[in-house]
């Protein structure tokens, strides 16, 4: 089973992302599940959502993951809030929105494994928005192939209808220009 936290602020589609990917794994026939963490927060306060995904067999736990295989972080910002990387396993890979290069981001936050993408200008080029959820899906599935990128595309026409289209090019997009270490 892989275990993902996906840190971000309100309005940027953290929960959206991990329901997506919990959608197309549902599809290709794994056993997944997300789920959101919040209160009664604001736009642009932190959020944290989870998503498990398991090929063999169905997944039972409905605990908060507490020591993730992968970080997904939209908002680099959230790189300085305490225990973010500091939870992540031992082994495990954090993937970053960032205009940083990977070495200065790689040190910056002391991880062996990370993925990076600015997922941020991607957004803006192709969809016109700084909402970076499905921009940072072409990431995690380039740094973990927890799910196939065509397996994205019926759930992202399910959520986002007309704007379906610009959505899935931004994932492509990312998913090209993710650098992985």
């Amino acid at each position: 089973m892989i275990e993902i936290c996906i840190y971000g602020r309100g309005g940027q589609g953290g929960v959206t992302l991990a329901e997506l990917v919990a959608h197309a794994a549902i599809s290709e026939g794994k056993h997944a599940q997300s789920m959101p963490s919040f209160g009664p927060e604001r736009r642009g306060a932190p959020v944290l959502a989870f998503l498990r995904v398991n090929e063999a067999e169905r997944i039972k736990v409905r605990a908060e993951i507490t020591e993730p295989d992968v970080l997904v972080v939209l908002d680099p910002g959230l790189l300085e809030v305490g225990g973010v990387v500091g939870r992540l396993k031992k082994d495990g890979i954090a993937i970053v929105n960032t205009k940083k290069k990977l070495a200065e981001i790689k040190s910056d936050i002391g991880v062996k494994k990370i993925a990076t993408v600015d997922a941020m200008s991607i957004a803006r080029l192709v969809l016109g928005l700084p909402i970076v959820n499905t921009t940072m899906i072409g990431a995690l599935v380039k740094a973990t192939e927890v799910v196939e990128l065509e397996s994205l595309e019926e759930p992202m026409k399910e959520r986002f209808g007309k704007v379906a289209t610009k959505n899935i090019e931004a994932m492509r997009k990312a998913y090209e220009d993710t650098v992985v270490s």
